[in-house]
Parts: structure tokens; C-alpha cells; sequence
């Protein structure tokens, strides 16, 4: 460690306390034990090293300060007072940022000061003689709040400039013999923490040389997440026929690089791996209670690493705005206000529970912005999910595509309510029955010709309401979708209902909670083609978990989810899917 740095740890708090002393109680022995008393001994802020460089030589008046500085580095605490000393220092290491202090010059400048006050006489020579206390932008000095760490510094650091351009300067009648005697007297009352200080410093220095030697990137940081899961379906005969019982464990992996290049934008990068195939590909035959933490609707998992994210954040005016070359949601910029989404890792269990049905509308590639005005915040997106395929219908704006335009009002802390409408092309809300997802080609569709995939144009529209009080959140939505197919021969309109409430109870351990799920999931409740898209009765969605925090950064989760009457038809038995989610972050 530089020799300098060393020195001004030193000499810190003596010459703060060295002041303080000359200017209101006049100099000596005495009046340096009156002080102590005042403040702790085992407080030792430290100086700013790289501004403050004492003469090689520290003497005057015939006191040797260097001798007794020497005296400290020798010296050597004790076990047990070392681990004493370090115990009240951890005690002081948490510190608040204040406002910005700027320079002044004269006691008057400070209007909260008055003559009366019993340090003003201190106050006034500080600033007046030693020119080295600072206040703060609106003329105040605050007396009576805490002292940070922080603000010590940068007083004492003004006042360690001060005293070494007084002795360079040689100027007389202001650090007098007794002032500098009462700096050694300090110095060696304050040897035991100095030399903790000392080894504490010296180590943290060959700690960031290492660090800053082998870092990964001086812009970007490496967050994981992995999720384990062991699921199962059960259920009797379902649909299309007898439900496919099975257990399957499996992983959804992701490594995300978060780079900065201005501090206050933000380029987001995440790879990922999910081998977890989705139950309505292989046992449910319905999107209804698939796990968000699997692919999507009748798709298989892959051990293939994939660019699964890619994002630019960053500030225009006073708007958030978020460009998505690969694998945009409906999170990346606007609020979906449920209490319990977690995109799979924390939260709910189903895509359904996750986050209300219209956000799966809008996912791919394009922009979001956010605009947060307090009580309200506005946003506004169009992200296209073949944007990469430059073909007839494909592309950014031929094919297809979720529009999205929300609201949501904030009146008082802890409460928001959200007004959504999405415009959509070829996408629909990836949950529900078959019918209610009409776009997707599930395996069963291939010999039904009642069920194949259709082309569509929808307006969907959605309220959502949550409340969050800190210890427990209440929240729900509704929404409607009109889709309508383009095909010829089949052209018509669907009329598409779903709704949920949901609880959340934060119990047990920090980040520990609760949640519990009732709703109808998509539904088609009216059509154009006499009842044929119709489903014929109503499921009813019901999903409980616990997230218990084994540590801060592993949570482990049970749950269920209980579909009454899979693909919204009586005729099928009920469906329990059960899973063990375990998520590890780091």
C-alpha cells in the first residue's frame, strides 16, 4: 500500500479532533479527552488518498509527528482486540448517501447557525480559520442529523488539505505547538484501530488488483438462472381420448449478460437451455395448464443452447424505450401487474397464472416504450415473431404480429389498475381450450379438420387490478378477444372470454410466499358458425404453490394445478398436474 494512503489514515482523525479542539475549547491535553468522550473511539472513517499527500517530513514546533506515526505501524493489536475493533468498525459500515456539500468561507453563510448554538464558536473557526467545513446546496450545515461516513470524509478531507498547506506555508499564529502535540497524543490513543485499519486496507488493495486484473468485463456482469423440475400429469380419459399419464425432470437454464455503456442504458443478452417438453404436446392435448417454465404450446425442449433475449434500454426524453431484436414480452416494457409473475422462475407455476392471457399476443422481435408519470404510466409496443424472415407473410409487418396500447393508473401507493387492448395478426393467447387457440397447430389437429389452425385478425381488450399491501397482494383480470378467421370458406368471428384472481402471502422466510390461482382460462363462448367453434362447458383453472427460500439464492417450490373439465368439456375427467420446482440464481 502507497505510503501516502497510509499516512492520511493516520493523521485523519487526529487532525479533525485537533481542530475541533483549537477552536472551541482552546488547545491541549484536556480538551482532546472532552472530545473523545463525545464521539466514539472506534470510529475511523478514511481519508481520500489520491487527494491529500502530507510532507515526508510531518514536524513542527519541535513535535515529531512522523516518530509517532512510526510507532503505530509497529504496533500490533491483539487477537481479541483486533476481532473487538473490527466488530465496532462493521457496526459503522453502513452508510447513506446525502446531498452534495459545496465549500463556504464565512460561519454567516450558513442559515441554520446561530450565535447562540454552543458549537457555533467551533463552527466559526473551522470555516474561518482552518477553511474547511462544507454545507449543503441550500445553505444549511444540519447539525443535529447523524453524521455519514461520507460527509466526514469529505469535511475531514478539506480540513487535512487545509492543515498541510498551513505547515508547507509555514504560516504562523494558526497550528500552534499545542495543536500539534495534541495530534501526537491522538495518534497514539488511536494506535490500535490505526494498525486494524492498516492490515484491513493493505488487503483490500491486493484484493482489487486481483479483481481488477482477471474482471470479466468493466461494463458487463454475468447473472444464471437454473430452474429443476420435476413434474407430473394425471388424469383419466381427456382429450381426444385416454390423457397420457407421466413424470418428466428436466432444466430451463439461463446465462444473461447485462452490459452498460452509459449507466443509464442497458443491453441485455441471455442464452438458454429448456429439455422441459410441454404436457399439452404429450399428455394434456390442451394449452390449458402448461407450465411457464416449459416450451411453449405443443412444442419439445431442446439440450441446444439458443440466443433466447436480446434488448437495448435506454432513455429518450422522458420515455423508457426498449428495442427487441430477439425474444420481446410484454414485461420488457410495460407492467403486467399481477403479483405472482415470475417468467417461470419465481411466481406462479402455469403460463396461465403467470400473467393475464392478452400479453402472450405480443412477443418476437421490435420496440416498447414506457412512459412513467407517477399516478399513470403509458406504453406502447409492436413486436412481430417472424421479423428476421424477410418472405411473404413474414417479416416485420407481413406477418405475425401483436400490437400493444396500455394504461395504468396508480392513486395510491400499492394499488394499480390497467386498461390493455392488443391488436394481433396469426397470434393468439397460448392458453385455453383448442378452440380458443386457434392459430397454434397442436397434434391432434392433423385429423380433425374442425380443429386446424386458422388465420386470424383479433382486438383483444383486458383490465387488470393489483393490490400489494407488503405483507399479502390481491390482484385479477378480465379479458375479452374477438378473433376472427380469414380463411376462405370458414370466415367468421370468435368470441373469446377469460378471467382469474389471484393471491399472494409473503410467509416464512424473506422472499418465501404463497399463491394461490382461481379462473375460467380462454374460452370461446360465442362464434358465427352456429355453435361448430363453440366450447361446449366451462374448466376451471385452480393452482396452488409454496416458494420457500432455502437461502438467498435457492427457492424451492411445490405446487399444483387442477384443470375440472379439460379443453372446457364435462365429458373429460379432471387433470392434476404436480410439479417440484427448484430455482438456483446467481
Amino acid at each position: 500500500m502507497s505510503k501516502v494512503l497510509w499516512n492520511s489514515l493516520l493523521v485523519s482523525p487526529a487532525v479533525l479532533a485537533s481542530a475541533l479542539v483549537g477552536a472551541a475549547l482552546g488547545s491541549g491535553v484536556g480538551a482532546s479527552e472532552a472530545i473523545a468522550s463525545e464521539i466514539p473511539a472506534d470510529w475511523m472513517p478514511t481519508a481520500q488518498a489520491n487527494e491529500f499527500a502530507p510532507p515526508t517530513e510531518f514536524s513542527a514546533n519541535g513535535v515529531d509527528l512522523n516518530g509517532a506515526i512510526a510507532q503505530v505501524q509497529d504496533a500490533e493489536p491483539s487477537a481479541a482486540e483486533t476481532a473487538n475493533i473490527l466488530q465496532q468498525l462493521t457496526e459503522y459500515g453502513s452508510e447513506a448517501n446525502s446531498g452534495l456539500i459545496t465549500q463556504v468561507t464565512s460561519v454567516s453563510q450558513l442559515r441554520d447557525v446561530q450565535p447562540t448554538d454552543w458549537a457555533f464558536q467551533a463552527l466559526q473557526s473551522l470555516v474561518e480559520r482552518y477553511r474547511c467545513i462544507a454545507g449543503y446546496p441550500d445553505g444549511t450545515f444540519r447539525g443535529n442529523r447523524a453524521l455519514t461516513r461520507y460527509e466526514f470524509a469529505a469535511g475531514l478531507n478539506a480540513c487535512l488539505e487545509r492543515i498541510n498547506e498551513i505547515i508547507a506555508a509555514q504560516i504562523e499564529g494558526v497550528l500552534g505547538r499545542d495543536d500539534l502535540i495534541t495530534l501526537q497524543r491522538l495518534v497514539e490513543e488511536f494506535g490500535a484501530e490505526l494498525a486494524t485499519l492498516r492490515g484491513r486496507v493493505d488487503a483490500l488493495e491486493v484484493r482489487v488488483t486481483e479483481l481488477e486484473a482477471n474482471q470479466f468485463s468493466t461494463t458487463t456482469k454475468l447473472f444464471g438462472e437454473s430452474i429443476f423440475a420435476l413434474s407430473l400429469s394425471e388424469g383419466g380419459n381427456s382429450v381426444g381420448g385416454e390423457t397420457e399419464s407421466g413424470v418428466q425432470f428436466g432444466t430451463r437454464t439461463r446465462l444473461a449478460f447485462v452490459t452498460s455503456f452509459t449507466g443509464d442504458d442497458f443491453l441485455y443478452t441471455r442464452l438458454q437451455i429448456n429439455n422441459l417438453d410441454s404436457f399439452s404436446g404429450t399428455n394434456t392435448f390442451t394449452p390449458e395448464g402448461d407450465l411457464k417454465f416449459g416450451v411453449g404450446p405443443y412444442q419439445s425442449g431442446s439440450t441446444n443452447v439458443e440466443l433466447d433475449w436480446l434488448a437495448y434500454e435506454t432513455t429518450v426524453g422522458n420515455a423508457r424505450v426498449v428495442f427487441l431484436p430477439v425474444g420481446g414480452i410484454v414485461p420488457d416494457f410495460a407492467s403486467t401487474i399481477t403479483p405472482l409473475d415470475g417468467d417461470g422462475g419465481s411466481g406462479a407455476l402455469s403460463r396461465f397464472g403467470t400473467r393475464a392471457p392478452i400479453y402472450n399476443m405480443v412477443e418476437g422481435s421490435g420496440i416498447g416504450l414506457n412512459f412513467d408519470a407517477g399516478p399513470a404510466e403509458v406504453s406502447l409496443g409492436y413486436l412481430a415473431r417472424n421479423a428476421g424472415t424477410p418472405t411473404r407473410r413474414n417479416g416485420l409487418t407481413d406477418g405475425p404480429y401483436g400490437a400493444l396500447a396500455q394504461v395504468v393508473f396508480k392513486p395510491v401507493t400499492g394499488l394499480q389498475l390497467g386498461l390493455t387492448y392488443v391488436n394481433a395478426y396469426r397470434t393468439d393467447l397460448a392458453t385455453g381450450s383448442q378452440l380458443a387457440t386457434p392459430t397454434i397447430s397442436g397434434p391432434i389437429r392433423e385429423d380433425s379438420p374442425t380443429l386446424r389452425s386458422y388465420t386470424t385478425i383479433s382486438n383483444a381488450y383486458g383490465v387488470q387490478l393489483g393490490y400489494d399491501t407488503g405483507a399479502f397482494a390481491v390482484g385479477g383480470w378480465a379479458g375479452y378477444t374477438n378473433a376472427r378467421i380469414l380463411d376462405e370458406g370458414v370466415k367468421g368471428d370468435l368470441g373469446i372470454w377469460n378471467w382469474a384472481v389471484n393471491l399472494a402471502v409473503n410467509a416464512g422466510p424473506p422472499g418465501s410466499q404463497l399463491g394461490l390461482i382461481f379462473g375460467m382460462e380462454p374460452r370461446v363462448t360465442t362464434d358465427d358458425f352456429n355453435g361448430a367453434l363453440e366450447d361446449t362447458d366451462t374448466s376451471y383453472h385452480v393452482e396452488g404453490f409454496y416458494q420457500y427460500q432455502l437461502t438467498e439464492n435457492i427457492a424451492i417450490t411445490p405446487g399444483f394445478i387442477w384443470l375440472t373439465a379439460p379443453d372446457h368439456n364435462d365429458f373429460n375427467d379432471d387433470v392434476v398436474i404436480g410439479t417440484i420446482r427448484t430455482t438456483f440464481r446467481f
